[in-house]
This record gives structure tokens, sequence and C-alpha cells, in this order.
């Protein structure tokens, strides 16, 4: 199945739940697993595919987008773990494994950045894992 714009865009929207969730696992976004995360949609994410939002930018971008405004609003881990989950259910098409290879990349130098990784963030490294299998 080709990957349409609309569901990139929701593919890019999804990740950044799913690394919000990593990163408010313990309760507390610190500044610096937002600062990785910036930096690694910059190093890489931007790079994945030539996907664009419907302003004209790279449809990555959303993954910072969507975890700002997480931040703001304060959804809970497992909501949007589960919210990623659900997509990834229905467009497993999405993942190619260079995107999932990067999501669990991603993940896991979110959860490194501060003082190493802890419970919370191991177990839904785990359930990352899992389900990206």
């Amino acid at each position: 199945m080709q990957n349409t714009q609309k569901t990139m865009n929701q593919l890019y929207e999804s990740l950044g739940k799913l690394f919000y969730a990593l990163a408010i696992s313990d309760g507390n976004v610190h500044e610096k697993e937002w600062d990785r995360l910036k930096q690694l949609v910059k190093e890489d994410w931007l790079y994945v595919d030539d996907f664009t939002d419907r302003y004209g930018t790279d449809a990555a971008n959303q993954i910072e987008i969507v975890f700002d405004w997480l931040l703001e609003n304060e959804k809970s881990s497992e909501a949007c773990f589960e919210d990623f989950k659900e997509f990834y259910t229905e467009h497993p098409h999405a993942f190619s494994d260079t995107i999932k290879a990067l999501v669990k990349k991603t993940a896991h130098a979110i959860a490194n950045s501060y003082a190493g990784k802890n419970k919370s963030e191991l177990v839904l490294l785990a359930k990352i894992d899992l389900l990206l299998k």
C-alpha cells in the first residue's frame, strides 16, 4: 500500500505522541529530553522522506509540533502511547524498516539524555520494541 500525504502527516503526529509518552513517563519532561528530540528531528527525521505538511514544510516537523503541544496540554504517557499504538495497528505500511529503526534510535536517545534510563522509560522502551517487531 502506498503512503499518502495524510497518512505520513499522521505518522509524524503519532511519533510526536510516542516520544512525548517516553519523555513524560517518569512524570516530568526534562529540558535535555526535549533538546535531544529537536536535535534528532533536525539530524535524522527531516531526511526520511519528501512528504510535507499543509504549509509546505517537512512533515517530520510535526514530531516537534505535537510534542510541544502536549507539553502545554499535559496528556498522560499511557494515553499518548495508546494513540501511537492505535495508529501503528491501523497503518503498519507507513513504518518502513528505516522508520522503525529510527523510532527505536530516537526513543533510546531521549531516554538516555537525562540521567540514563529509568524504570518507567525501560518499560516503555520494551513496549516499543515489541510493537515494532
